[in-house]
């Protein structure tokens, strides 16, 4: 794992700094993975895994198919990552499309493939899905509460070994949530469960996650919440993954990336802004980085290398 970076601490988080404050610390490194849905993916993601993986990150997130073929794929990506590379997957894992029987049965399946993180998460309810269906669980926090059970069943087994369990935090807020105090509450909840680490959905403005970091402190929130950010360098991709987390797109670097002269200037513009984005909740305290990569491992480079992280190719 790369040392962290350090140097002059700017005075306003808000105005993008140069750097991250001192004394230095130990920054961990994420990515998130998803299994190939075609057979041009098949093919190019086993060089995506290489090279990320030699930039050493702390694990990598892995995205679940609830049933059918993305399930067996999911499967099969884990198993390669396990089997096949010094990566350690988190493999997310929803309430949503599954009973408890099921959930128990796809967590022995995660953890003899040799799988020892896991990301609970409610999962998004499809329209008209009446919601719990019977024998579903209803929150993240009951699927850690799961997770535990299922690892207490195979002590033995693990060795006494613990299973990491990440779970999701929302800088702009849960679309179903009634406010922030409830997304604090569920957050302390999934806590009280058992849970290790969280990972923040996207956000735009480094304010977003820097409230949420206060906010959990303050309630006595003790997990680290890594900012999970995604290389703005492709317009379509930001606004899809907006209307999709129902938060507002950032209309000021679409507008920019809209103007570019070619897909080169496009691409440089946006992995600034990333580098932007990321300096600035560096600088106040974010524990690491996760980065959403969408199987792009050329952006996400192109991200740590402005960075200057010391392990980027």
């Amino acid at each position: 794992m790369p040392p962290p970076l350090s140097a002059s601490a700017p005075s306003d988080a808000d105005d993008a700094p140069a750097s991250v404050r001192r004394p230095p610390r130990r920054l961990t490194l994420s990515y998130e993975l998803f299994p190939p849905r075609s057979d041009v993916q098949a093919r190019t993601l086993p060089d995506t895994i290489e090279r990320l993986a030699a930039t050493g990150p702390d694990f990598v997130s892995v995205t679940y198919g609830a049933a059918g073929p993305r399930r067996a794929t999911t499967t099969e990506l884990l198993r390669f990552l396990v089997d096949q590379t010094p990566l350690r997957p988190l493999a997310h894992l929803t309430c949503v499309g599954n009973t408890e029987e099921q959930l128990r049965e796809i967590i022995d399946e995660f953890l003899s493939a040799g799988v020892r993180g896991i990301l609970a998460i409610r999962g998004d309810i499809p329209d008209g899905l009446g919601w719990p269906p019977p024998g579903a669980l209803r929150y993240g926090h009951h699927l850690v509460r799961l997770i535990r059970e299922v690892e207490a069943e195979r002590a033995i087994e693990l060795a006494a070994g613990r299973v990491s369990i990440g779970v999701a935090a929302y800088p702009n807020g849960h679309p179903d949530s009634p406010g922030p105090r409830h997304d604090i509450d569920v957050l302390l909840a999934k806590q009280r469960a058992g849970a290790d680490l969280a990972i923040s959905q996207q956000f735009y403005a480094p304010g977003e996650y820097l409230a949420l970091l206060r906010r959990a402190e303050l309630a006595g929130v003790r997990l680290p919440i890594l900012p999970g950010i995604m290389p703005l360098t492709e317009p379509g991709r930001i606004l899809k993954l907006s209307r999709l987390a129902q938060i507002e797109p950032p209309a000021a670097l679409l507008h920019e990336l809209e103007l570019a002269r070619d897909e080169t200037e496009r691409h440089r513009l946006g992995v600034a802004a990333t580098v932007r984005l990321i300096r600035a909740v560096l600088h106040e305290g974010a524990p690491g980085l996760h980065l959403y990569t969408f199987n792009n491992h050329r952006a996400a480079l192109d991200v740590l290398d402005e960075l200057g992280w010391p392990s980027a190719a």
